[in-house]
């Protein structure tokens, strides 16, 4: 299941995406027009500045925006930036230790090949297409 948190940072990339690129945009404004807690929002954008998404300027006229065009973000980036490992086994996440039973499971091939659909899947989605509906 994805978390709140992935969903919020998703809606949140949208919600810049649909703004004037070159205006940094105030966190209580997107907290409002995406109905959730500043609060908790701020606990998301950390990640997002944290892995160069974004970027925040405070004082005056402070806010945040996107580092590069909605195009260039891809759903997938913004899931392991808040979600961590998206493996849907223990043996395929990232730097997990080589299974001994890798050679004889029987299970293996079909957490992949699921493993390789869902990251294809999220992959080809971008922030743009979510912002334009074409998904």
């Amino acid at each position: 299941m994805i978390s709140t948190k992935a969903r919020y940072a998703i809606r949140f990339m949208i919600d810049l995406a649909e703004q004037p690129a070159d205006m940094p945009i105030p966190l209580d404004q997107v907290a409002d027009r995406q109905c959730i807690s500043k609060k908790y929002l701020e606990s998301v954008v950390k990640l997002l500045v944290n892995a160069k998404l974004v970027k925040g300027s405070v004082g005056k006229g402070g806010g945040y925006r996107l580092l590069r065009a909605p195009e260039e973000y891809t759903v997938w980036e913004i899931l392991e930036i808040t979600e961590g490992s998206l493996a849907t086994v223990a043996c395929l996440a990232k730097d997990a230790e080589v299974c001994p039973r890798e050679t004889s499971c029987k299970t293996l091939p079909m957490w992949k090949k699921f493993d390789h659909m869902v990251y294809d899947y999220f992959h080809s989605i971008t922030i743009a297409d979510l912002k334009n509906g074409t998904i």
